[in-house]
């Protein structure tokens, strides 16, 4: 054979001696007024279960392809590919007619690293398809699967994507990382501050709070506390306070986020101290948000929409938060991109 540039050769064999040998073609099982169809695909490897049935259908002798040394089966190249790939909470199903499963072992955090997943597509003869990095994942749900094209491919592919794999890992550094993994969410305290005269007094009946605690919840973590205050910055910047003393790990501010002269909220939360990494976000719904820190604890504004709308801003950048992630000017800056939800 020299497609691909393979050198694996064709010849007959003795059934009993096929033990481990790859089907060069397919074989049919005819059983009258029951069944037709395969029996065997091509690029089957025989084994010693394999012989009753090949002798039932009157198989003595089979065509298979002997590997040379620098030839590798498809679904060993596709189990060499993803043990490559897996990181942490990750499980890999069997090879079958070259493709292998990563999946996910827990509820968690996916993480992807597209540059290497695109390198590696650029070789050739293999290919590896993902589901998008940060997408939030259960117990048993498929992040990736690794393919090859041909029956047979060189080893020095898989070597390359080792290589490229091998790339990302320092076991000695926090960077330390696999292509594909999966990271638990970790447990938070969550303060939770509504502001507005209108739900403090009792006019309104406070909507924001239980949609916020189900979001959180969802991911393991508690709102530890509500406070309600008025539409008043000095108010605000005292329950900011009063949260950071009670050690929660990521405070919440609800209303207040527009641009109407009684809404308080993004003034009050620079004026308690939060280094404001930014405040408008691109992407509908959600464009309001405000993300920061205050003394290395995340302190976020909340626009309205996150009452209503099943998917916001806030919805992408919670899991990230909880699953330890440290958010950057430029992490908002690319939810741009794809992040026309609705408006």
């Amino acid at each position: 054979m020299t497609k691909h540039g393979l050198t694996s050769t064709l010849r007959e064999v003795p059934v009993e001696e096929a033990i481990g040998m790859v089907l060069a073609h397919d074989l049919t099982q005819i059983i009258p007024g029951q069944f037709k169809g395969r029996l065997f695909r091509k690029g089957h490897r025989i084994t010693h279960e394999d012989i009753p049935k090949l002798l039932d259908i009157g198989k003595a002798h089979i065509y298979a392809i002997e590997l040379a040394e620098d030839e590798i089966h498809e679904d060993d190249a596709a189990l060499r590919m993803a043990r490559a790939l897996q990181g942490d909470n990750t499980v890999l199903t069997d090879p079958y007619e070259g493709k292998v499963s990563i999946k996910s072992q827990i509820h968690g955090l996916a993480q992807i690293h597209k540059p290497t997943v695109d390198a590696i597509n650029g070789l050739g003869d293999i290919a590896l398809a993902t589901i998008k990095t940060n997408t939030v994942v259960q117990p048993g749900q498929s992040l990736a699967a690794t393919r090859v094209i041909p029956l047979i491919t060189k080893q020095s592919k898989m070597e390359e994507v080792e290589r490229l794999s091998a790339a990302l890992r320092n076991p000695k550094s926090q960077a330390d990382q696999a292509v594909i993994q999966v990271r638990p969410f970790i447990k938070h305290r969550v303060g939770l501050i509504t502001t507005g005269s209108e739900v403090f007094h009792g006019r309104i009946q406070d909507k924001f709070g239980p949609v916020v605690r189900a979001k959180v919840e969802a991911f393991g973590s508690e709102i530890v506390e509500q406070r309600f205050v008025t539409d008043d910055l000095v108010k605000i910047v005292t329950e900011i306070s009063y949260l950071r003393q009670q050690m929660c790990d990521m405070i919440l501010l609800t209303g207040g986020m527009s641009v109407d002269p009684d809404d308080r909220t993004p003034g009050a939360i620079r004026q308690a101290g939060a280094e404001i990494i930014r405040y408008g976000t691109p992407m509908l719904p959600g464009s309001m948000l405000l993300m920061g820190y205050l003394e290395g604890i995340p302190i976020l504004g909340l626009p309205g929409c996150v009452m209503h709308d099943p998917f916001t801003s806030f919805d992408v950048l919670l899991p990230r938060i909880l699953a330890g992630d440290v958010i950057e000017e430029q992490d908002i800056i690319d939810m741009g991109y794809g992040g026309l939800i609705g408006c």
